[in-house]
């Protein structure tokens, strides 16, 4: 931003508290800084109240947007076709949407705002403590001594001081970036249907976070299975961020390697620590959907269906290799699975034990998605 307001206010004698006007670059709260979803497009809204000045930054791209892999539902199971690879994403501090950073560094300035109140609301505290035992020592030491005045003085500074202390506890409270939303009936019902579809994605037996994938010689091996993966298990849920007010938690994706994921209505907040995170253009999302067949050796979930069995040791033609003595009969189950990507370099891939609650996520994802898609190519 190229403006700026702060204000320093004396309260007592050797003691200053910083407080804003809710300008952008000093608190973010109710009336400082909020970021508006709507039918037009996402905005970032600034503004100092009773000045005049106000600023609004539109946050989504009148670029025509990247579809390669947008838009994708595999019914049918398919092969892994790469190599060994690592799944797991960039570093969260080069994958902002170019369009996000400002909501990012909105962000930030919450962030360091609430450090710096705090600071102030213990040096006030402090000197309030000061003063209460600067009066109790004047009624006991110098009582007949001190004049009214003097004592009358330090009672103002008493009050001034719990004054300035519920003022920055107010202040702290509400230094957050505010997400409103206002979306039309059409945008309202898709993203009410994605978040009932969520709801019951998270109620999966089981959700694994794929972190490594590799092929394997299968005539080798005399093994079925042509990808060996590595995974662990997770739990998605709904959870909001402390610097983000919004009146409904994110949907909250648990990351076994990385940067945690925050689905909110118009982006994607993929989370490492308070100084640590990205912010992804919801429209910017590779999401691929597909069915996979996996050779269970360990327990089945008790909502995956068993779709085909076959042997611990298996030749060309799915027969058992009757030259292992012992050989037995494993499950192939199917589970559903969703792969995240973007050109900044998200890269993550879950599996999930209940199929069907895993291709209603994605269909209404997808549906959800496609309309802000939409939006943006009819301003254009």
């Amino acid at each position: 931003m190229a403006w700026s307001f702060r204000r320093r206010i004396k309260i007592i004698p050797g003691v200053h508290l910083n407080l804003s006007k809710s300008g952008i670059s000093t608190s973010i709260g109710i009336r400082g800084a909020n970021v508006t979803l709507g039918k037009s497009g996402a905005y970032l809204n600034t503004g100092i109240p009773g000045t005049g000045i106000y600023h609004r930054q539109k946050l989504s791209s009148n670029n025509p947007i990247n579809q390669k892999n947008q838009f994708v539902l595999v019914e049918q199971s398919e092969q892994h076709i790469y190599a060994e690879k690592e799944i797991i994403s960039a570093d969260v501090q080069g994958i902002t949407s170019q369009d996000m950073k400002g909501i990012k560094d909105s962000i930030l300035l919450a962030h360091r705002q609430r450090i710096e109140l705090k600071r102030d609301l213990q040096k006030v505290k402090s000197k309030l403590a000061s003063t209460k035992l600067k009066l109790t020592i004047s009624y006991i030491l110098l009582y007949g001594f001190v004049s009214k005045g003097i004592s009358e003085r330090i009672k103002a500074d008493i009050s001034e001081q719990k004054e300035a202390i519920l003022a920055l506890e107010n202040q702290i409270k509400n230094c957050f970036v505010n997400l409103e939303i206002d979306f039309d009936e059409e945008f309202d019902l898709k993203y009410k249907k994605l978040v009932a579809a969520f709801k019951n994605l998270t109620n999966c037996n089981k959700i694994w976070d794929v972190t490594n994938a590799s092929l394997q010689d299968t005539v080798k091996s005399r093994s079925s299975a042509g990808t060996l993966v590595k995974k662990q298990e997770v739990r998605f849920g709904f959870k909001s961020l402390p610097d983000i007010k919004y009146d409904f938690d994110a949907m909250y994706f648990k990351n076994a390697n990385g940067a945690d994921l925050y689905f909110y209505p118009n982006f994607i907040v993929m989370f490492s620590s308070k100084h640590k995170f990205a912010i992804i253009a919801v429209e910017e999302l590779d999401f691929f959907h597909r069915s996979v067949h996996f050779t269970e050796t360990g327990k089945i979930p008790k909502d995956s269906k068993v779709v085909d069995r076959t042997w611990a040791k298996v030749n060309k033609n799915g027969t058992p290799d009757k030259r292992f003595k012992g050989n037995y009969q494993i499950p192939v189950v199917k589970y559903g699975e969703i792969q995240l990507s973007t050109d900044t370099g998200v890269n993550e891939e879950y599996e999930f034990s209940n199929y069907e609650f895993s291709k209603d996520f994605a269909n209404a994802f997808i549906d959800y998605q496609r309309l802000i898609v939409q939006s943006e190519k009819s301003k254009t």
